[in-house]
């Protein structure tokens, strides 16, 4: 399979889109690391070689751009999060369609993808890695920050009274916090406790009109669905990330998941991943004690639905697109972002993956010299793949990021 470079110097892109006449826009997330630029950035990459920047200065990160009718839409991740729109026939400067999305925390406001219905489908990452907000805050090179956020459910929950009990970086000196599920940093919880759900809530899919106005609830349970897109018979499909050994409630094993999306479905998230309990013997962390539930009402939620699919722990599936040719999946695998997510081991994912829809099974297609493939995008007229990677990202030992700025390409599979 030949990888045919089409652009780089990116840095730290994140999402990739093509306009009606074939015309490609890269959007770069605006992490400052390895001594980039802050603030996230659209480029517009002419058929003629060059690129030209339409907008800078987003609030980072920037985790997706899609265009529709004539129009960018653009997801920045905070704080807070928005969904802004960039019209491509004038002058006309972005505009903020949805705003005061959830944010800061660990995920953020992910990409936008459009439905059959006309309406704007996106995906609102969870606060925590599983509904606990914990000192692993500090070790998330792009986040590092206490307090941030916690997560507002979907649906009314009750809660167990389940709570983790942690150094107190924000007390005295040999302070404790005990913090429980939905709450802030340091705040108890107790068996029986009701939260109500939200609108705009976290760990979830919701849909709007394309201005913003009509905002509701697709699914919850999602821990970090950042990819979505649609088959050709209308079927919503989600990537969602599996949880980490990390943190104040850590789960070991958790795999990436492709999921069909139900209206008004529940995924598991924080309780459950791919139909089975966190309690399974399968998820025993290695960094912590076994999860306990957190939600005490599972009988008044629907069903936990199951996975399409499950992508190999750590891989980090991202976005995906769907091949004209065959409806098969082409899906990047962004790769393990060990020792800060998972005990240190061998390298995976930094690859693209196919997967067949007629048994969901998962297949190699094409790996080196891939640094960390985010995006996938057939180009609507050649039919053609292309491929985004962000460059070079690693974490290290001690928790940093060694990131090197402008490594970021563009590549582009002629021959598949």
């Amino acid at each position: 399979m030949d990888l045919e470079l089409v652009a780089d110097g990116f840095s730290f892109p994140t999402g990739l889109t093509f306009d009606a006449d074939g015309v490609a826009y890269v959007a770069e997330a605006g992490l400052p690391f390895g001594g980039a630029a802050p603030g996230g950035r659209v480029w517009r990459l002419p058929p003629n070689g060059g690129r030209q920047l339409l907008v800078d200065r987003l609030r980072p990160p920037v985790n997706g751009v899609t265009a529709h009718d004539g129009t960018l839409y653009v997801s920045e991740g905070g704080h807070p999060a928005r969904i802004s729109r960039l019209p491509l026939d004038g002058d006309r400067p972005l505009e903020p369609v949805l705003d005061h999305l959830p944010g800061p925390g660990n995920y953020h406001t992910n990409m936008v993808a459009f439905g059959p219905d006309g309406k704007l489908y996106f995906s609102q990452g969870a606060m925590t890695n599983s509904g606990v907000v914990g000192l692993d805050a500090y070790d998330l090179g792009w986040l590092r920050r206490l307090p941030h956020d916690h997560d507002l459910p979907g649906f009314d929950v009750v809660l167990t009274g389940a709570e983790a009990e942690t150094a107190n970086p924000l007390g005295g000196e040999g302070s404790r916090a005990h913090t429980g599920a939905f709450v802030p940093f340091g705040s108890r919880t107790r068996a029986g406790q009701r939260i109500g759900a939200t609108l705009p809530c976290t760990a979830a899919i919701m849909r709007c009109n394309p201005d913003g106005a009509g905002l509701e609830l697709v699914a919850w349970g999602l821990r970090n669905a950042y990819g979505l897109g649609f088959l050709p018979d209308g079927r919503l499909l989600a990537v969602d990330q599996g949880a980490d050994d990390r943190g104040s409630r850590p789960i070991g094993n958790a795999p990436d998941v492709l999921f069909e999306v139900r209206q008004g479905a529940w995924y598991g998230w924080p309780d459950f991943i791919d139909g089975k309990p966190v309690t399974d013997p399968a998820y025993r962390p290695q960094r912590g004690p076994a999860p306990v539930p957190v939600l005490a009402n599972h009988a008044d939620l629907p069903a936990p639905q199951r996975a399409l699919l499950r992508f190999p722990p750590h891989t980090a599936a991202v976005k995906f697109d769907v091949d004209p040719a065959n409806s098969d999946l082409l899906v990047a695998l962004f790769g393990d972002e060990k020792p800060m997510t998972a005990p240190a081991g061998p390298r995976v994912g930094r690859a693209v993956v196919r997967v067949d829809p007629d048994d969901w099974s998962l297949h190699p297609f094409v790996a080196g010299p891939l640094l960390r493939p985010i995006d996938v995008r057939f180009h609507p007229t050649d039919r053609e793949l292309y491929v985004l990677d962000f460059g070079r990202f690693e974490m290290t030992a001690d928790g940093s990021v060694a990131a090197e700025a402008s490594t970021g390409r563009l590549w582009r599979i002629a021959d598949r």
